[in-house]
């Protein structure tokens, strides 16, 4: 058959389709779609950790200050939250939704650095097989061998 298959209804096939197939089917592409779906997962439970868990704890620390709440308006209604400014149509510096960025990209930071770490530690380092003795050292073997044999 030529690059092109026919189907059952006599539709051609294009032959770009079985290249794209062989493209997508590469090891190394599979495993980056699979990295890019765990990597939304973590980043749903990092941003959970961070605006459920830590930014609270924080705020707590320095008072009762909800991060995500300060902010700074440069042009418009004041208001006392970030929703509210928005509503109103404000021009607002979100610095503590920065803040809460920063502080999530340094635990996505961390816990890569573990993860890296510890597969580092896992990987099975194989010992290079040792390499063949020159073939001047094999014939010198021999030669002596054959020596050995004959006083014997």
């Amino acid at each position: 058959m030529s690059e092109r298959t026919s189907s059952s209804i006599g539709l051609h096939r294009p032959a770009w389709i079985n290249e794209f197939r062989a493209f997508i089917m590469r090891g190394n592409v599979v495993d980056l779609a699979v990295g890019i779906i765990i990597g939304a997962a973590f980043t749903g439970v990092v941003n959970s950790l961070v605006k459920d868990i830590l930014t609270p704890l924080l705020g707590l620390l320095f008072g009762g200050i909800d991060f995500s709440n300060i902010f700074v308006t440069l042009k418009g209604p004041h208001t006392a939250t970030l929703a509210d400014a928005q509503k109103a149509g404000a021009v607002t510096w979100n610095w503590g939704v920065f803040l809460n960025a920063v502080i999530q990209f340094l635990i996505v930071s961390l816990a890569i650095f573990w993860l890296i770490k510890a597969l580092t530690r896992l990987h099975v380092r194989e010992e290079p097989a040792p390499a063949a003795p020159p073939k001047s050292e094999v014939l010198l073997e021999e030669i002596r061998d054959l020596l050995a044999e004959k006083r014997a």
